[in-house]
């Protein structure tokens, strides 16, 4: 890695480490408020709401599950209809059924997987009602679930975790719609399009030729609202693009600055979450200790990615291709990549937005070197929780580290205890269904696509990349984070049925068992630290949590990445 590889790294780390601090306060004191502000009042008041009743977790669970599954209906409503709505200036038709299943679990489950290509599927209602408005609640939905999980480590024998419409609430008003607006007007500023205008057709500057020979004179340049959806599916780890080509598009990421923000809010509220978790625990370490085990695993997988594009394709070689940097050029690979953001920024977006349960992207990672490739997999396959979904990446990370601290109980024949609370039978069970679910989805749904008609149908790129590409999209699925290898055609029934269940599985299945552990934690009496107590923010104890993570998806995914990507740096380095 070369020095300019090396700062734009560092301040790109730098800066989310920095902002982690101040958001991380900010949203503590928004949950631990005792009274509502005049806007929550009167919604409270229109919804009919009484926001000092708390919930249950099964109340809670049961809240959560009607306003997603009612969301979901109207997203999938607006798509089949929208032929006949308003804001349709391009006059586009209705979504197909199985299309629109798809993308409305997908953008309701915060995944943002996209079978299809938005400027040329969906029209302004659909994005602003449909999809943008997904972006903001299934984002806040995340966020809340990790609220009463840190209560049922705060509550002592209480029955409550909190209540879900209150949580909502604030989550959407008082975080993710200030820092979204504030975003939207900077890359308004950059360049990023918002506009309710059609389609521009302009004359271009140098004439071509289609395919059949016909002169090609013009180009018809897509817009519309997209500075308000690009802030909040960064904000919000959602990542579905306004336009087909997501963050590589000019008019969703113009320029040098639009890409360095639109990549720190990737991480910007899972990292500042941590420190969060850590001030409503009434202890700072834990956060920052999570914090670390989250970096432990996510710089040394981001320099591999960065180091295995840089050295180029060793296919070129024999050709005497030069493909080292220089002042005239990158150097590397740069297939699939835009010229002007280059290896580094191409790399560092890949590893963070799969780090995160985001998915957009600004390069092509189906061209990605077959190690590069296999780093953004990796991301997803060890559960989304190096960062992972603005809430369902910490809560993720803290069901790892209740089987770490069991493990460690294990070992000093002690039973395990974790912020004051024992971890018993009940919380080891639901912890591991938290970290089984994804992986059974993954590896069901990737063997079931390789071996039927339907699955295999739409592999455009048959043998080991074929198999990469299906086992990329069933890990970007079952782990919501929405990105792809792009070589597959997904947009058909048996892909868009299939990826669809693996989205709703996941996110629902992992949601609920984390408030069943909210609300056995809950429960249980503080037990007083002693001289036995395993210290959970030590140096130690974030090695021992980081291995655990990395162990569980080595040991669950080596042999499926053997098939695919491994197998191909082998092929092509021979």
């Amino acid at each position: 890695m070369n020095t300019n590889n090396l700062i734009q790294c560092f301040l790109y780390l730098a800066a989310l480490v920095l902002c982690a601090k101040p958001l991380g306060l900010y949203m503590a004191k928004v949950y631990e408020k005792k009274s509502a502000g005049k806007v929550e009042s009167v919604l409270y008041r229109l919804c009919g709401v009484d926001p000092n009743k708390g919930m249950n977790w099964k109340t809670y669970a049961a809240a959560m599950m009607l306003f997603n599954v009612l969301g979901i209906a109207v997203v999938y409503s607006l798509q089949r209809f929208q032929n006949l709505l308003p804001f349709n200036p391009m006059a586009l038709g209705a979504v197909t059924p199985d299309s629109s299943f798809n993308t409305a679990v997908s953008f309701g489950t915060n995944t943002n997987w996209q079978g299809y290509g938005g400027e040329t599927t969906m029209s302004y209602l659909t994005q602003m009602l449909g999809l943008t408005v997904q972006n903001f609640v299934s984002a806040a939905c995340g966020m809340v679930v990790l609220v009463a999980l840190i209560r049922g480590f705060v509550k002592k024998q209480a029955n409550e975790i909190g209540n879900f419409w209150v949580d909502l609430v604030r989550s959407t008003l008082y975080i993710l719609l200030p820092l979204s607006f504030a975003l939207a007007i900077v890359l308004v500023s950059q360049g990023v399009v918002q506009t309710f205008a059609p389609s521009h057709t302009v004359s271009l500057v140098q004439a071509t030729a289609d395919s059949s020979g016909k002169a090609v004179t013009e180009q018809v340049l897509a817009v519309g609202p997209a500075a308000s959806q690009i802030a909040i599916k960064q904000l919000g780890t959602n990542g579905g693009g306004f336009f087909n080509v997501n963050s590589a598009h000019p008019f969703e990421n113009p320029t040098p600055l639009s890409n360095f923000l639109e990549m720190l809010a990737i991480l910007l509220i899972p990292a500042s979450l941590c420190y969060m978790f850590g001030v409503m625990v009434r202890d700072k370490r834990q956060g920052w200790a999570l914090l670390a085990a989250m970096m432990l695993i996510f710089i040394p997988l981001l320099w591999t990615c960065v180091q295995t594009e840089q050295m180029g394709n060793p296919a070129f070689a024999p050709l005497g291709i030069d493909q080292s940097a220089s002042t005239l050029q990158a150097g590397g690979n740069m297939e699939g990549k835009e010229v002007r953001f280059g290896i580094v920024n191409s790399t560092l977006w890949a590893t963070a937005t799969t780090a995160a349960s985001n998915g957009s992207v600004n390069s092509m990672h189906d061209s990605f070197m077959p190690l590069g490739g296999l780093i953004p997999m990796l991301m997803m396959q060890l559960g989304e929780v190096v960062f992972g979904g603005v809430g369902s990446g910490l809560y993720g990370m803290i069901a790892f580290a209740i089987i770490a601290v069991f493990v460690a109980g294990l070992m000093v024949g002690r039973t395990p205890e974790y912020l004051g609370k024992k971890i018993e039978a009940s919380e080891m069970k639901m912890a591991s269904l938290i970290i089984l679910i994804p992986c059974c989805l993954v590896k069901l749904g990737t063997a079931a696509s390789v071996v039927s008609p339907g699955g295999t149908a739409t592999i455009f790129n048959p043998g080991i990349h074929g198999f990469s590409e299906v086992l990329y999209a069933f890990s970007s699925a079952a782990n919501n984070n929405g990105s792809a290898f792009a070589g597959l055609g997904a947009n058909n029934i048996f892909y868009n049925i299939a990826l669809g269940l693996a989205m709703f599985i996941s996110r629902y299945w992992l949601a609920i068992p984390t408030l069943a552990i909210a609300g056995a934690l809950a429960r249980k009496k503080i037990v007083p630290v002693t001289s036995g107590t395993l210290p959970t923010h030590t140096p130690l104890f974030i090695f021992f949590l980081a291995s655990v993570v990395v162990v569980v998806g080595a040991l669950t995914f080596f042999p499926s990445l053997a098939l695919g990507p491994i197998v191909e740096h082998l092929v092509l380095a021979r």
